[in-house]
């Protein structure tokens, strides 16, 4: 969530976490806000053929984010070359354009009973689909929300962020802390990074960007740098977040279902799996 309050900043003047937490929840909102209005607006007033309240949230979050990343970089004091910027936005609002789309299907299938914790082929309203190449129609729109959407999405989310955050550094003191609405503001913070990492399955991108953060506060400290209080409030976040999604992993551990859908040695479940697996088949 880092970005919008810092519009009314100053270009001259250091930015403050309360400015870059407050962008962050606006960012937040949209997100958090596309699967639970999904889930509470009556599905009468979103008719499943149109595009439901989630959908209207991720056009409203395509088009603000991408706003608010450039305005992020404008008052960074370290930003990457402005064309590798403008192509990093485009490809950003590529992805989380074909995200829409896809995520828009998959969640209009939910109605159906479509099941998140099941692979396409595994799904008892598509196993049996005629002609069997309707199928791979089906794998095809999955593939490119969850892999093509989401790496294309999410890669220069993340680089514009870190270049954000080594800019974040001050040898002054006074700089060198987070004012109380910030404070407060690290836990939904925190809580909207686990939801990307864990929904968007991107947890080598966070923890390679993690450790790319953790290195670089290291280096500058052997300047007598510090982070200022906006790379106090992302590292903070960051961090969090690595604390809930070992939680939720350990906690999901031995799930037998879950396991066979995310095979292999990095298991994180999506929360939308958890969801058609243990709430929604209880109602």
């Amino acid at each position: 969530m880092a970005l919008s309050a810092l519009m009314r900043l100053p270009a001259q003047l250091p930015s403050t976490s309360t400015s870059g937490s407050t962008s962050r929840c606006r960012t937040g909102f949209w997100t958090f806000g596309r699967p639970i209005a999904m889930l509470v607006f009556p599905l009468e007033w979103f008719p499943l053929n149109k595009p439901s309240v989630g959908d209207y949230f991720h056009m409203a979050y395509n088009v603000i984010t991408p706003f608010l990343l450039l305005k992020l970089i404008e008052r960074s004091p370290r930003t990457l070359p402005r064309s590798i910027t403008y192509v990093s936005i485009i490809i950003f609002i590529m992805g989380a354009s074909i995200h829409l789309v896809g995520d828009s299907v998959n969640h209009r299938l939910l109605f159906s009973g479509y099941q998140h914790h099941l692979s396409v082929r595994e799904n008892p309203i598509i196993k049996n689909l005629k002609p069997e190449t309707l199928i791979d129609s089906f794998e095809l729109l999955y593939y490119y929300d969850e892999y093509l959407g989401h790496c294309m999405w999410y890669i220069p989310f993340f680089l514009i962020l870190f270049m954000y955050f080594s800019g974040c550094f001050t040898a002054s003191k006074a700089e060198r802390w987070m004012p109380g609405p910030a404070l407060l503001l690290v836990a939904p913070s925190g809580l909207y990074y686990w939801y990307l990492v864990t929904e968007g399955q991107i947890f080598i991108l966070f923890i390679f960007t993690f450790f790319a953060m953790l290195a670089l506060v290291l280096h500058q400290k052997r300047k007598r740098l510090f982070l200022d209080s906006n790379g106090l409030f992302l590292f903070s976040s960051f961090t969090l977040t690595l604390l809930l999604v070992a939680l939720w992993v350990a906690w999901l551990w031995n799930d037998p279902v879950l396991r066979k859908k995310y095979p292999g040695v990095i298991y994180v479940p999506e929360p939308w799996a958890f969801y058609t697996l243990h709430v929604s088949s209880r109602h």
